[in-house]
This record gives structure tokens, sequence and C-alpha cells, in this order.
């Protein structure tokens, strides 16, 4: 079987029995769902729906069911969106690039682990807007496009028990974030960019065996991996 190329999508169904496994090939994207689900208000009322884009196998599920939202996922992915359904999301096949979704139908919106992988994330963005009602939540993560973020996520990263599976990303793809703020300012979106990184106590802990999870702390840089909160305008 030929190698896949770097940032194919088909990597995502080879690896789907794995997006429960907390020591798995997704074991870092638990870390993130965890990260993002804390930097989400509960919601607002009965019904409060959170549009979880690239939803993957839906590791959002029990951060927005504790949250009291109707969880929708969106994601090309079929093998991830059946998993997806079966932990309760309501699953919708689509790109992030046109999500299938009425404008203003979200209260809270989350792009994790997409930016990275788009060719045009200032795309997804401006989706996140059009989906967002005014007032509501938008929650990102992504990986910076800097030389460091490049060696360390890429290089290094891919090496490493719990990072990404190899070639999962290309370097070429990662988010210019001065582009992303100028953007999200023009089209509405207050945000604001947190570095990330993992607890190296709880890292070090789930190595051993000893933790399910592994803490994402916020960081002073942005240069590698960082979050962006924010709200529409």
């Amino acid at each position: 079987m030929a190698a896949l190329r770097r940032n194919d999508p088909a990597q995502y169904d080879d690896l789907a029995d794995q997006w429960w496994q907390v020591s798995g090939g997704f074991a870092a994207l638990h870390w993130l769902a965890a990260s993002r689900g804390e930097h989400i208000p509960p919601a607002p009322a009965p019904g409060a729906v959170l549009v979880d884009l690239a939803c993957g196998g839906g590791l959002m599920a029990p951060h927005a069911a504790r949250l009291g939202y109707r969880h929708v996922g969106v994601d090309l992915g079929e093998q991830g969106l059946r998993v997806a359904r079966d932990h309760g999301v309501l699953a919708v096949r689509g790109s992030v690039l046109a999500v299938p979704l009425a404008d203003r139908c979200a209260d809270v919106v989350v792009a994790g682990e997409i930016l990275e992988h788009v060719e045009d994330d200032v795309a997804v963005l401006a989706e996140c807007a059009r989906l967002l009602r005014p007032g509501g939540t938008l929650v990102i993560d992504a990986l910076a496009a800097t030389r460091i973020g490049r060696f360390l996520m890429v290089t290094v990263a891919e090496r490493l028990p719990g990072g990404p599976p190899p070639g999962i990303h290309d370097p070429a793809l990662f988010v210019d974030r001065a582009r992303l703020l100028a953007a999200a300012d023009e089209l509405g979106l207050d945000l604001r960019l947190v570095g990330l990184r993992p607890s190296m106590r709880d890292a070090l802990a789930w190595r051993l065996g000893r933790r399910d999870t592994v803490r994402m702390k916020p960081f002073r840089s942005t240069a590698v991996v960082f979050a962006g909160y924010g709200r529409r305008r």
C-alpha cells in the first residue's frame, strides 16, 4: 500500500477505532477537548446549540452534554461521524468551508484542530462568524506557522507517545496568527489568542499509566500550540 501524503483525510479513517482510546493516536485531542470545554459557558437556555466543526469522533460530546448543549458535529469523514453518533452527537456530513447549517444557528462554535488542515483558514473563520448568534462564543485551537512550531509539532511531536500520528499535519498549512486576528476583527469577532502546553507532571503520569488525561495549561507564547477565545459582536 502506498504511503499517504501529509494531511491526507484518509488517515482519520484508518485510525477511526482509536478516537476514544485515551492512549491511542488521538490522545492529545482528548486533552484539547477538555481544555475547550473549560472555556465554554453553560448553555444559556434549553436547546442551546453547540456546533463542533471537524468534530471527528465527537470528543467534545461529554463536555457539550455537561454544559447543557445540543451538540451538532460537522465533518467530512463518514467513519468519524459514525463514532460521533454513537456518543450522542447530531452528526452532519459537510465541509467546514461551506457548513450546511443556517446563519446564526449556534450559541457556541468550536473549531478545534482544523485551521491547520485547510488551505483557507480564514474561510473557516468566516463560517464560524456566520453560524454564531450575536454574543455567541467561539473557541478554536490551532498550530502556529513558525519555525519552532513546525519543528516541535512535526519533527519532534510525531515521534513522541501521545503526539500526533506521523504525517497527520502539513506544516505548510500552519496558521498565521496575525492574519487570523485581522480577519476575525473584520468578521465581527472579538478574539484573543492564548498559548497552550501540556502539564509536564500530568504527561509523565499519563505515560506511566497513572492518568487517563493530561491538562492543557496556558502558556505565555502562542508560537507553537494556541487557543482562541472570542465572541460574535
